[in-house]
């Protein structure tokens, strides 16, 4: 029996957003001591090449645990192969009241409603910038509660600009359930007008930097077949680098009638392992090979993992089994993909 599995039930008594910060003080303390290091086993696996960018491992962290890159040194030592950070918007912002995140636990899922609650973009650089971390280092943004629609753009190209210089690779995310009216991005005209703009961007940014850093885009699990093949088409049309897939979903049939099952907000963990697995799918049959999918939605174990490259993912990304599951997830996983 491993820590985890002795601590994680005294956790699970407290508030779990008390427990979420409470792990990335931990961390930050650990990373300060270098305790972590003393007692970190990196995984034996294959490294990935993917995107141009060569992967350690297959195996990242999702972005929301560490949405202000506070804790990146602590996080590596868990032995991801890349880890993304944020959500990070321009401006700082507090997300929505608390609470605000959920344990579903019957059905080993995570309900949260933060809301992009962080430091604002220029805090998450000066933390980047203090890391002692040289892996891969996926950066996440996104607008602005306040800032409308019509002007999302903006945001996103605010994010890019000042992110650029310290990213492995940048996540575009449009569909959190958490900020008003985000997914509508999602449809056909907006997102076009988005990674057209985006793309336009990356390149001026890739000659003045003199690196090229490819972009991803974030979409959620909520999506009908028409709707996935329109944005598959677009991501090929503006040569959009990869896409993650996905995000939390808004369907609760799968923890029906279940302690807060009815709390608003974006479930994550197991329930939404199955849907998330149907959209990798369907992405790959359109996509066609023509840009890689990174997997994340519901793994637990290495078997839902081997079950998200199976449907056509290059690589894989965990959150809520590292709540359910703890770091021996990153070195299970790491073993069933080889």
């Amino acid at each position: 029996m491993n820590i985890y599995s002795l601590t994680s039930p005294l956790l699970f008594q407290f508030d779990a957003e008390s427990v979420h910060d409470f792990t990335l003080k931990t961390l930050k303390t650990a990373e300060r001591l270098a305790a972590l290091k003393l007692c970190a086993v990196p995984p034996v696996c294959q490294p990935r090449e993917v995107m141009g960018i060569t992967f350690p491992n297959a195996v990242g962290l999702a972005a929301g645990l560490d949405k202000n890159a506070a804790v990146i040194d602590g996080l590596a030592a868990l032995g991801f192969g890349f880890i993304e950070v944020g959500t990070v918007t321009p401006r700082p912002q507090p997300g929505n009241p608390k609470p605000r995140l959920f344990r579903v636990e019957e059905a080993q899922g995570i309900i949260n409603r933060f809301g992009f609650n962080n430091l604002g973009v220029d805090n998450l650089i000066e933390n980047v910038k203090a890391a002692k971390y040289k892996g891969v280092l996926g950066i996440n943004i996104g607008k602005n509660f306040d800032t409308p629609n019509q002007n999302a753009v903006d945001d996103y190209l605010i994010g890019m600009r000042k992110v650029y210089a310290y990213a492995s690779y940048i996540t575009v995310n449009i569909s959190s359930p958490n900020t008003k009216n985000l997914r509508a991005l999602q449809e056909k005209e907006a997102l076009s007008h988005l990674l057209s703009t985006l793309k336009l961007e990356q390149l001026k940014l890739a000659e003045t930097h003199g690196r090229y850093v490819p972009v991803a885009l974030k979409i959620a699990p909520d999506l009908e077949q028409e709707q996935i093949n329109e944005i598959a088409d677009l991501l090929m049309a503006h040569k959009i680098d990869a896409v993650i897939a996905t995000n939390t979903t808004l369907a609760r049939d799968a923890v029906q009638g279940m302690q807060h099952a009815a709390e608003a907000g974006g479930l994550s963990g197991a329930p939404v392992r199955e849907k998330s697995t149907q959209v990798i799918q369907q992405l790959s049959q359109r996509l066609q090979g023509a840009l890689p999918i990174i997997g994340v939605g519901g793994i637990l174990s290495g078997a839902d993992a081997v079950e998200k490259i199976a449907a056509g993912a290059s690589l894989v990304q965990v959150y809520s089994g590292l709540i359910y599951k703890g770091p021996k997830l990153v070195h299970e996983v790491c073993r069933a993909l080889g």
